[in-house]
Formats: C-alpha cells, sequence, structure tokens
C-alpha cells in the first residue's frame, strides 16, 4: 500500500514538472522587446550603404563585383599603402548584411543602455560596414554616441587610400543619414602608430587625420594611449556616465597586449580576469570601471550565436532572418510560473504527508 501511494506520489511530481516545463517554453516567452528598434536600424543601414556606394560611384571610382559580390561600395583592396594586416574578404562582406545594426541595437539593449545614454565606439577602418551599423544602432535608439577610429585597415576593410574611412564619412555627412560623433583619430596597425604600413601610406593617413582637426592620438605607450582615449571619450560625454562601450575589430590600443583578450568572444562581454595597467587595452579598462562591452570581432561567431547568414547574396532585407525572430524570457510571467510550481509541489507534499 505505501508503495503505490510512493508511486502515486513520485507520478505527481513528475505531472507537475512536465506542466511546468512545458508551461515555461512556451508562456514565458515574448518577441524581442526591441523588435521595432532593431528592424529601424537595420533599414537606416541598408541606406547608408546604398548612399555611400551612390558616393563611391559619383567619385568614379569601380566596385570590383569578384570582391564586392553585393556592390556594397564598402569592400576594400587586398593590398595599399594604408593596408595594417591581413584580412577575410568573407567576414568583410558579412558585416555589410544591414540586420547587424539590428543585432547591435539588441546587444546595446541587453547591456542596459536607454535612449538618451552615452556609449563610447573604439573602432578600426578595418571594419566600416561595422562602424556604420554602430551608428545606425546608436541612432535607432536615441543614444549619444563618440567615435574614436583608427585610419589604417586591415585587408579588404576601409584600406583604399582614394575611399578611405573620412571618404566613407563624408559621404555619410553629405547623406544626412548618420551622425559619426567623431571625437579622435589615430593611425591604427602596429602599435597604433602605423608601423606596418608604408611610410606614404602613414604620411597620407597622417595628413588627412590632422586636416579633421580632431585628437589625432600618436602615443606608443599603451597605458598611455588608453588614458589619452578613456580622456577624449569623458570629455565629450561631459557629466553624463559611459553607459556601454562597442569595439570594432582588433586594433592595438582597444585590445590591449594580453593574452587574456583571446578569452574574450563576441557579443556581450564577460570578463574572468582584468590585466594589469601596462597591458590593458580600452577594452579591459571600461571592465575594470564595470562599463558593458559589446566586442564585434570574430565576426562568424557573431553569425552562429545569432543567426545572421555568413557572406550571404544577396543580403537579407531588414528584419529579415533568424535573428528576428528570437524570442526572450518574460521574467515576471517565469516567477509567477515557478512560484505556483513551488505551491503545487507544496501541495502534492503536504497531502502525502498526511497520508
Amino acid at each position: 500500500m505505501r508503495l503505490k501511494h510512493r508511486e502515486s506520489v513520485l507520478s505527481g511530481l513528475g505531472f507537475a514538472s512536465l506542466l511546468f516545463l512545458a508551461a515555461a517554453l512556451t508562456l514565458t516567452r515574448r518577441p524581442l522587446e526591441r523588435k521595432d528598434e532593431m528592424l529601424a536600424a537595420s533599414s537606416l543601414m541598408k541606406e547608408a550603404v546604398k548612399a555611400v556606394r551612390d558616393c563611391r560611384e559619383s567619385r568614379g571610382l569601380g566596385i570590383d563585383p569578384a570582391k564586392d559580390i553585393n556592390f556594397s561600395g564598402l569592400i576594400g583592396l587586398e593590398t595599399s599603402p594604408i593596408t595594417t594586416s591581413l584580412g577575410n574578404l568573407e567576414a568583410k562582406r558579412t558585416t555589410v548584411n544591414p540586420n547587424f545594426a539590428g543585432l547591435i541595437t539588441l546587444l546595446l539593449h541587453q547591456a542596459g543602455v536607454r535612449r538618451g545614454d552615452t556609449v563610447a565606439i573604439g573602432a578600426s577602418s578595418s571594419f566600416p560596414a561595422l562602424i556604420i551599423a554602430s551608428l545606425c544602432a546608436v541612432q535607432a535608439l536615441e543614444l549619444r554616441g563618440f567615435l574614436i577610429c583608427s585610419l589604417g585597415a586591415s585587408q579588404w576593410g576601409a584600406n583604399c587610400p582614394d575611399f578611405s574611412w573620412l571618404d566613407i564619412l563624408a559621404c555619410l555627412d553629405r547623406s544626412h543619414l548618420l551622425s559619426a560623433g567623431h571625437v579622435g583619430l589615430s593611425l591604427g596597425g602596429d602599435g597604433d602608430a602605423g608601423k606596418d604600413m608604408t611610410p606614404e601610406g602613414r604620411a597620407l593617413l597622417l595628413r588627412l587625420g590632422q586636416e579633421t582637426g580632431l585628437p589625432f592620438l600618436s602615443e606608443p605607450n599603451l597605458e598611455k594611449n588608453v588614458r589619452e582615449r578613456l580622456r577624449i571619450f569623458e570629455a565629450a560625454a561631459g557629466d553624463a556616465r559611459i553607459r556601454a562601450f562597442i569595439n570594432i575589430g582588433g586594433g592595438y590600443a582597444n585590445m590591449g597586449t594580453d593574452s587574456e583578450i583571446l578569452k574574450v568572444g563576441p557579443g556581450l562581454a564577460e570578463f574572468s580576469e582584468i590585466p594589469p595597467p601596462e597591458r590593458r587595452g580600452v577594452i579591459f579598462e571600461m571592465a575594470a570601471r564595470r562599463i558593458p562591452v559589446i566586442h564585434l570581432l570574430y565576426v562568424k561567431g557573431l553569425c552562429d550565436h545569432y543567426g545572421l547568414p555568413w557572406d550571404p547574396s544577396p543580403l537579407p532585407e531588414p528584419g529579415q532572418g533568424a535573428l528576428f525572430e528570437k524570442k526572450e524570457v518574460d521574467s515576471l510571467s517565469f516567477l509567477i510560473l515557478a512560484g505556483a510550481y513551488f505551491l503545487l509541489i507544496a501541495i502534492v507534499l503536504a497531502i502525502a504527508a498526511r497520508s
């Protein structure tokens, strides 16, 4: 008799657990909260890429259909005087997908950023499409964004001497679609001093950068370089606190020199250890100040995790794809459901004890 009773209790507990699991998988899932802003950012990026393409063609600069298969105007050269390092062509083409702007919008929301907040962006010109995507996300969420960008670029990035990041920026300015919020520049490359460029390339970027009138960082000492970048960001932010930092690419000053950077995954980053200041890039300095970091470097990892296609052609339309079909947990519904579950378990156990 007791055995049958025990079996009944176990059956009741098992049924309650299955019921909870089924309900948790259905009732606590809801569409992404920032889906409208994600779509707005993606739509804006599509317009911005078209503006860059049209601007490039108006300058008489051709687009190689064998390399820039989607005619974005954002794919550079295999080599040039302002090229800093090797680069992956497929990764560069992948980032032209306008839904990367939607992804960055989602990541900013997950980082706790809200309308009117201030975000800092540290970028390499190796990924011009990701810079544009970040600016679109900032605009869609109505944030204040401040950008420090290095002008040297790896293969297939903004490494065309006749169409560098500053030229792309000028195209965007003329389109009146985006506000870049540029607050500083650097050469980029080895030591953030362009050591891996040709002398002609360094001289060109130094001249172009200085003509902008923006602060031009040329400090070879990592710790001092990082300190100067933080000073520029904080001066631009004024009394506002920086609520998130977006890193784009693998720039020396942003990444630092410590091997701990290899453990930092793409997306909303997590940190197990902060390196000492002499090896600490801006990424780790922000993390040390408890500022959320969005790390945009390992493009294949971002695609795999968030359901974005790799090297697509044609490019997806804004809002199209697995990223926009994701759902998130409704915390309140989950807590209510969990409370009901534990109450049911308590009732079953109480009945069992009386029997």
